[in-house]
């Protein structure tokens, strides 16, 4: 199955300051702010939730074509990508904007100032994702958080070319509106969100887990340390425990990771139990890694701990496509 990605491609620049921001901020001068924070550490970290999902279908050997817009400063990224099996003929660049930036300073408690820059994400509607699909061969579209103009007219395209499209919110579920949340899930084949996200598409369209289910496929809801669980229809849940040794690092693109490993076992062939055990490894692949595309993929290691989360015959089905 030939997938294609879409939704944010950006860089993460993040900054650590050796104090706390309280002990600079005054209270009663809080309306004329000017402060400036010399910062000890920077770490810039490619991501966007599209580049994610990408990066971690190329490792899966996959060759997915990744859909968005970047601007002149993506030489580098794209290299990254391309070394790591991933289809970039269909980013387009921008002539004027930057690639979207997400720039945050944290201090020594956890507090955080962070801006995000969408820069050339905001000019994704100008790509025609149907002539891309059409193209390339694709057989899924997955519709990932980005520009929600584009997003909508992703959806819209891949209804009236009749391709099958996955539905993932994720960073945009506090933004969109109800009607926009109902015009992108109908018709979906698969919708992916947390248990936070599913209990907001819910209040937000007004409809039901069964009204949900009456309208796509299939829904994927990723539990966190408890594992996942995946709804059809008329069918008992199927849900997976977590992987049992995970050793918690960082959670930035945990959520990205799982997609991808779902996805990937789905295009296998796979069972839905299979799908959803590959998702929990690749996100633990995450978590244990500063960076939501630092982890290095090894199937030996892979074959280990699904033998150990999952059984011996998990194992041998999970990795029989890797190399």
């Amino acid at each position: 199955m030939r997938i294609a990605v879409t939704g944010s491609i950006a860089t993460d620049h993040l900054m650590m300051f050796s104090g706390k921001f309280t002990d600079t901020l005054i209270a009663e001068k809080l309306d004329k702010v000017s402060l400036s924070f010399l910062v000890g550490e920077l770490e810039i970290r490619r991501g966007g939730v599209a580049g994610n999902i990408a990066f971690g279908l190329g490792c899966l050997g996959l060759n997915p074509l990744l859909v968005g817009s970047v601007g002149a400063d993506f030489a580098e990224y794209r290299d990254w990508l391309d070394a790591h099996g991933v289809d970039t003929s269909g980013v387009r660049t921008s002539a004027i904007k930057h690639t979207a930036r997400f720039v945050a300073t944290n201090d020594t408690v956890g507090n955080q100032i962070a801006s995000f820059y969408p820069g050339a994400m905001s000019e994704d509607c100008e790509i025609d994702i149907a002539s891309l699909v059409a193209a390339n061969g694709v057989d899924l579209v997955l519709i990932g958080a980005g520009d929600p103009a584009a997003m909508q007219q992703y959806t819209s395209d891949c209804r009236a070319a009749g391709v099958p499209f996955a539905a993932d919110f994720s960073q945009q579920v506090a933004f969109l509106d109800g009607d926009s949340m109902r015009t992108l899930i109908e018709g979906a084949t698969y919708l992916f969100c947390n248990e936070y996200e599913e209990a907001v598409i819910e209040s937000k369209t007004g409809w039901s887990n069964a009204d949900i289910l009456e309208r796509i496929t299939t829904r994927i809801i990723t539990l966190g340390a408890a594992g996942a669980r995946v709804e059809q229809k008329g069918e008992e849940p199927v849900v997976v425990g977590p992987i049992p040794d995970a050793k918690f690092v960082e959670p930035t693109g945990a959520g990205d990771a799982f997609r991808c490993g779902f996805l990937a076992a789905v295009s296998w062939g796979l069972s839905t139990e299979r799908a959803i055990q590959l998702g929990n490894l690749m996100a633990v692949h995450v978590l244990e890694t500063v960076g939501p595309q630092e982890y290095e993929l090894k199937s030996a290691t892979l074959a280990e701990r699904a033998a150990t989360a999952y059984g011996d015959t998990a194992a041998t089905e999970l990795t029989s496509r890797l190399s």
